[in-house]
């Protein structure tokens, strides 16, 4: 199983990647475990010409379209480790391996999401990271943003154009003087007290002093990892980013 390129995720960066490489009448294998960032999502939206379309449906016919090309496979399954040999690199797919003089690392990212319950299953339905995403759906309701990181400074300031905003700090930070004026300037409101939970059917925030909120939607800022642990088997470098460790590349 020799081939020109390995691609490593076949979600929508590896399907992208992998289409040029097709025009270009390279021999590749893309390797995709099937488990999307957004398989969560009922519907993506903003992206032109397929704004509403399922994110499933989105894959497959990305998939569908390149599998036209006769120098692509696929293979259905975990990459789990590169090694480099001679000319350039070994992918272990379990029982066998296939070699490329070149890999193309499309594995994506996993949101680590606020350890608070209720908030994890309502995940992507009715929490979420993008209100440019999800936030025209919200009607316009009361929404809320919960803070994991000073980030959240920054989502709570967006957020008003798509609703009224309270931003729940949960004891993760106190924002500054210069932060709070802000934040009064876009009308939103500061909530000092913890979350306890989220309950009930949609948002139903219940506080630590027993306090409830219903919310149209609820904003967090996941951190974010590699879904695979490839690149760190490979020993790229890491560095650190404010929502997590990113593979660290120059300007090319």
């Amino acid at each position: 199983m020799q081939f020109d390129i390995i691609i490593i995720g076949g979600s929508y960066a590896g399907l992208a990647a992998g289409l040029q490489l097709a025009r270009a009448r390279r021999r590749i294998l893309v390797v995709d475990g099937g488990v999307r960032r957004n398989r969560f999502a009922a519907a993506s939206h903003g992206f032109f010409g397929h704004d509403g379309v399922p994110p499933a449906e989105l894959a497959a016919l990305g998939r569908e379209q390149l599998l036209a090309y006769p120098t692509v496979e696929w293979h259905e399954g975990e990459a789990r480790a590169v090694e480099p040999v001679e000319g350039g690199y070994a992918v272990c797919l379990g029982d066998i391996s296939a070699r490329a003089s070149r890999i193309i690392l499309a594995t994506g990212i996993r949101d680590v999401l606020p350890d608070i319950p209720g908030l994890e299953e309502r995940w992507g339905r009715h929490v979420f990271h993008c209100p440019y995403c999800h936030g025209f759906e919200l009607g316009g309701g009361p929404l809320g943003v919960i803070a994991s990181s000073p980030m959240a400074v920054h989502q709570a300031m967006m957020l008003p154009d798509w609703g009224p905003t309270t931003l729940y700090l949960d004891g993760v930070f106190m924002p500054g003087a210069e932060e709070l004026a802000g934040l009064e300037r876009r009308g939103v409101t500061v909530e000092n007290v913890p979350v306890a939970r989220l309950e009930g059917e949609g948002v139903n925030l219940l506080l630590a002093d027993d306090r409830t909120a219903s919310l149209a939607g609820l904003f967090v800022q996941p951190r974010m990892e590699m879904a695979s642990g490839i690149a760190h088997q490979m020993g790229l470098a890491f560095e650190e980013g404010p929502l997590g460790a990113f593979v660290k590349t120059d300007a090319m």
